[in-house]
């Protein structure tokens, strides 16, 4: 008969950090925020280059996640 194996810590992937991921999320949908024609940036309206300015905000807050909640470094 095997001998049972040591039971394993649980994983949780709970960490307030997460919850700076809903702001990429929530920030595009409020369109009344960024929906008007100036300023303009190089000849684009400002509904157009916030929407591309959500890009660099998405990686800034997932990679700020990510560093604030690997376990691998630490143990």
């Amino acid at each position: 008969m095997a001998s049972p194996e040591p039971a394993r810590p649980r994983r949780t992937d709970r960490s307030h950090w997460n919850w700076l991921l809903v702001v990429p999320v929530v920030l595009p949908l409020l369109t009344f925020l960024f929906n008007s024609d100036s300023p303009r940036l190089a000849g684009f309206p400002a509904f157009y280059w916030i929407q591309f300015a959500f890009i660099p905000l998405g990686v800034a807050c997932t990679v700020a996640v990510y560093l604030a909640t690997r376990k691998g470094d630490r143990e």
